[in-house]
């Protein structure tokens, strides 16, 4: 009996590396495998803010997934859209559960990636020599903000078709091209099952296929460069005898089973939003959105679902024309700046150094008042304005874009602490 166990234990080694030593020979497995996982090693001081980067790809994962399923029973069309939603809520086996996993794993894909994105701008990940990936991952956010866009409009409730209509206006605020420039993105007169269609395509087909391909992109450019730390020093220029950085431990198997625990942890979370509050209290699905679209009945407040409404802010916030054009272009204008400017952030910190430990208290305070300003935003994006609201909504726009506007003048007077030699705990 011993001898046979041995006998087993021997041929199953032999058989996988003669698999795999045949799968190399016409496929790079192994050495794919070793550059990106085992072979790569990445800074040993990893904190909580790093979790959020495979989070994203978990969450994405599970929006493919179920959306995948859920378009097995949609009908993209004007009179179907609707009942096919409550279909596949009341009819279709666990229907309820892909619908909810589906609109509440969209409020959590704009969590971790908000959360993604701030601890870059609290280390500096967005500092050379990852400026291009920098730019890569706003690509992605851009065309994530768009996935959602077009993905709201498809249960063509009465929020989701006065939300699109609302939003799909303002291109017909761009002078001279803007009204036929609005005809062509709705592809009819008004809002109507033809603008659905396109969205439809746009949601399931086109821009996923965009989002995989960006994010393989900027995983690979992540894996070239290296990935930043808390302190902000590159672990590349300190190698031991055997060319390892002596700060960096392997990939796998020590984050693999890392973020094992932290995609666990965050499942349980995420679950109990989907099983017990997967509305959240009108804040992931709105009230209106459980009546059929209707052209006749205008919603009491028309506004975005919560991770757009920061933006939605800046909008409402342009209330006066400049120079003859109307101030919804402005609002326009406003709105799209907000979503770039993030861009610019490799060329606009003059810092020495890149973590907001060793910076001064210019950046601290300034990247506070981002925060701030970007969760009142998001609140006065969920109410009715006022003229109270307003000014405080172009208060903090203004705030808001003082923070990259002043940068290059900040992080270059400011005192600034002296970067270690080796990583910190």
């Amino acid at each position: 009996m011993s001898s046979e166990s041995s006998n087993t234990e021997k041929w199953g080694p032999k058989w996988f590396n003669s698999s795999m030593e045949w799968l190399d020979a016409r496929f790079p497995a192994t050495e794919t495998f070793e550059y990106h996982m085992s072979r790569y090693y990445a800074p040993k001081n990893f904190n909580f803010f790093y979790y959020f980067g495979v989070l994203a790809i978990v969450v994405l994962v599970n929006q493919l997934v179920t959306g995948i399923w859920l378009t097995m029973n949609y009908v993209p069309t004007g009179e179907g859209a609707f009942a096919s939603v409550e279909y596949i809520m009341r009819d279709v086996e666990y229907g309820w559960l892909l619908r909810y996993l589906h609109s509440t794993g969209a409020s959590f894909f704009f969590i971790v990636v908000y959360l993604h994105m701030y601890r870059a701008l609290l280390y500096g990940s967005y500092r050379g020599p990852r400026e291009l990936l920098w730019l890569i991952g706003m690509v992605i956010f851009i065309a994530l903000m768009a996935e959602g866009f077009f993905g709201y409009l498809l249960p063509w409730g009465n929020m989701s078709y006065w939300g699109a209509q609302v939003i799909v206006s303002l291109a017909g605020a761009i002078p001279y091209i803007g009204p036929d420039l609005m005809e062509w993105v709705r592809g009819d007169f008004l809002m109507s099952g033809a603008t659905l269609n396109r969205f439809f395509a746009l949601h399931v087909v086109a821009l996923p296929l965009v989002l995989v391909v960006l994010v393989f992109v900027h995983l690979v450019a992540l894996h070239h460069v290296g990935s930043n730390n808390p302190d902000g020093i590159e672990i590349k220029k300190n190698k031991g005898p055997d060319g390892i950085p002596v700060d960096g431990i392997a990939f796998h198997p020590y984050y693999t089973v890392h973020d094992l625990h932290a995609i666990v942890i965050f499942f349980v979370f995420f679950l109990a939003f989907v099983f017990f509050a997967p509305e959240a209290g009108g804040y992931f699905i709105e009230k209106p959105n459980f009546e059929m679209a209707d052209p006749l009945k205008t919603p009491e407040l028309i506004a975005p679902v919560w991770y757009y409404t920061p933006y939605y802010s800046m909008l409402r916030a342009a209330t006066f024309p400049l120079f003859g054009v109307d101030a919804k272009f402005w609002g326009l204008v406003v709105m799209a700046g907000a979503i770039i400017i993030p861009c610019a952030l490799p060329w606009l910190d003059r810092s020495p150094v890149k973590s907001i430990r060793y910076k001064g208290m210019w950046s601290k305070v300034m990247l506070g008042l981002l925060v701030v300003s970007f969760f009142v935003l998001g609140y006065l994006g969920t109410k009715s304005p006022t003229d109270l609201r307003t000014a405080t909504a172009q208060f903090f726009t203004i705030v808001y874009f003082m923070y990259f506007m002043l940068m290059p003048w900040y992080t270059r007077i400011e005192k600034t602490k002296p970067e270690p030699e080796r990583v910190t705990v």
